[in-house]
């Protein structure tokens, strides 16, 4: 495992020479020199890292479905995740890179607001496709960053910068959103295969299970659990993990009314470990305990 710094013992491992800022540095991928790998690599950064590629010999796959990097694909990293390549990697043909590291954030709004986007944390297969009007946008982004790191360092530098990123990241923040939208047809498909999966975990459930959780039905999607809890936002309004309590109650109130299996040993075929955790839960959704829902069906 190798564990890559700072943003300048990165520019020389790849023979860029010396980045402009230490904290921030952009350079486009025809600029670097060409690299061999021997072996599988496994690596962390200790800064975050926006790319925008075209032209990469490798694919990319988005949910279940494949894409070429012709088109303009962005993809984002956040600090200390570990990474990997094979030795048959190659470098996209076309594109920038972006590496910012947390200690330029510090004392911003922008050092809260980075860590609230998810897209950060989706898998590589979550991909961001842009339009040819949002390659525009961002490229220009891109190109406007490096022109400010080509400019003498002054008491605006810094401001101007984090207004730069700002301003990128909210881009991509539209962008994604967008996506979700325009790739509802997919979206609808993934969504009727959770629901299928989500009926067949409480039909097929064994107590041992434990209640599903979101990672388990991502895992199941090929998705990444963020990702998928924003895919669902945007579908139906409601998270993941709400899906996910909506279906336990639904389930809890079936139990409840058509049979006379006592609150424990509901708890138990739900998967809750204790059934003080099922009544506890079970009132916060419905402000009814479990008991009086039961009572209720009777009247």
């Amino acid at each position: 495992m190798l564990h890559i710094k700072s943003i300048t013992q990165y520019y020389a491992a790849c023979n860029l020479g010396k980045p402009k800022h230490p904290l921030i540095g952009v350079y486009q991928f025809h600029e670097m020199p060409a690299i061999e790998i021997d072996e599988h690599l496994r690596f962390t950064l200790s800064y975050y890292v926006v790319t925008i590629k075209y032209n990469c010999d490798c694919k990319s796959q988005y949910g279940q479905t494949n894409y070429d990097f012709d088109e303009g694909v962005m993809g984002f990293t956040a600090p200390n995740q570990v990474l990997g390549v094979n030795k048959d990697f190659s470098l996209p043909k076309e594109g920038w890179c972006l590496m910012v590291h947390p200690d330029l954030l510090q004392g911003t709004e922008l050092a809260k607001k980075i860590r609230q986007y998810d897209f950060f944390h989706y898998e590589v297969n979550e991909a961001l496709i842009l339009s040819a009007d949002e390659e525009r946008d961002i490229e220009e982004l891109f190109r406007k960053i490096r022109q400010e790191l080509n400019r003498p360092i002054d008491k605006f530098s810094q401001d101007v910068l984090i207004a730069q990123l700002d301003l990128l990241l909210t881009y991509s923040h539209r962008f994604y959103d967008r996506q979700f939208i325009t790739r509802k047809p997919l979206n609808n498909n993934l969504l009727s295969t959770f629901e299928t999966l989500l009926e067949a975990f409480f039909s097929n459930q064994s107590p041992h299970l434990g209640l599903p959780t979101v990672g388990y039905f991502a895992e199941q999607l090929h998705l990444s659990a963020k990702y998928f809890s924003d895919m669902l936002k945007q579908l139906t309004g409601m998270t993941a993990q709400q899906h996910i309590h909506e279906k336990v109650i639904e389930k809890a109130k079936e139990k409840l009314s058509t049979s006379e299996l006592s609150v424990s040993e509901i708890a138990y075929e739900l998967g809750f470990e204790h059934s003080q955790s099922f009544s506890k839960f079970f009132k916060a959704k419905t402000q009814q305990s479990p008991l009086a829902f039961r009572q209720s069906m009777y009247e």
